[in-house]
């Protein structure tokens, strides 16, 4: 029998972090160590309850949570409500949830679980700025050695931008951790818009989500259903991209995607293309790859596997 995969998931919910969540908690695959809240898509207050509503909804309260960073490194906050709505996690109804942050900060768990593990055995899945990750780094850098990959939501190369015209929104709100996280010298999976562009919750999908029927896949239904709003005009598409399930979807079925290693960069000074990712893509620098990046997806397959995980719940 294949061992788990010892898993830290670090996340801002988020219709799409939601989405990942579900996928990741009932995975048979994965050994979730705990969850990491890092303010992004809305402020860390809303954030905390988000993710507690979550765990609960899933039935998951043997995982620990935790409240990372409620700002980046050095800049000030940039949230997504325009996007998520103003809860974070619009779509579904807010209730009190039972789930309880643990008292310890994030960056302290993350920095305590990966003492603890052996040579190359964590794997980060971070589908919010990296804030949280990059401060764990840089307050105990012998963690490094400790992970396995980190496999990351974020970034843009020929897609462009959804905040900027030239960055992804979660390498915006935190770049300076990104530079961080990109030099730590670890392995770097990248899911940038490249490839989350091209997973779309069309009409269809959505309608196949809600006709699984049990309450989780309802749930994330009308989440998606919110969620394509904005983005359905936006990209003039029948709905939105499903960004942050890319990474557990990988942990789950890797031949779903295709890669190319690239040395990528981020702009931390120019407030013109502020969290711009410098994909060297067709390797022109000469610098040597510190990731790889995600540019193709079976989005079918993608949907199936999916739908299957819900199905289970």
């Amino acid at each position: 029998m294949t061992s788990k995969i010892p898993v830290i998931i670090d996340c801002d919910p988020g219709q799409d972090d939601a989405l990942m969540l579900f996928l990741a908690l009932n995975a048979p695959e994965l050994d979730v160590r705990g969850l990491v809240a890092v303010a992004g898509n809305v402020s860390m207050e809303k954030i905390k309850r988000n993710l507690a509503m979550l765990v609960d909804i899933v039935d998951r309260c043997d995982v620990p949570v935790f409240a990372g960073c409620n700002r980046p490194m050095v800049r000030e906050l940039v949230t997504a409500e325009h996007v998520h709505g103003e809860t974070g996690i619009n779509g579904i109804e807010l209730f009190e949830p039972n789930t309880q942050l643990q008292d310890r900060h994030g960056v302290d768990f993350i920095i305590a679980e990966s003492r603890t593990a052996q040579d190359n055995e964590i794997t980060i899945v971070a589908t919010g700025p990296l804030t949280n990750i990059a401060m764990a780094l840089v307050k105990a850098p012998e963690i490094a050695d400790k992970i396995k990959q980190i496999v990351i939501m974020g970034g843009a190369c020929f897609e462009g931008g959804n905040i900027t015209p030239s960055a992804e929104f979660n390498i915006y709100v935190d770049p300076h951790a990104c530079d961080v996280v990109l030099q730590c010298g670890r392995p770097i999976i990248l899911f940038g818009l490249d490839v989350t562009h091209k997973v779309m919750t069309t009409q269809n999908r959505v309608e196949a989500i809600q006709a699984i029927g049990n309450p989780v896949s309802q749930i994330a239904a009308s989440m998606l259903d919110f969620f394509g709003k904005h983005d359905s005009e936006k990209y003039s598409s029948g709905g939105a991209p499903l960004h942050d399930p890319c990474t557990v979807a990988w942990l789950l079925k890797p031949d779903l995607f295709k890669f190319k290693s690239c040395h990528v960069a981020v702009e931390t000074m120019s407030e013109l293309t502020m969290g711009h990712t410098a994909v060297d893509f067709w390797r022109v620098t000469g610098k040597k790859p510190n990731v790889e990046w995600a540019c193709d997806i079976d989005a079918d397959a993608f949907f199936q596997l999916l739908n299957e995980r819900l199905s289970l719940y």
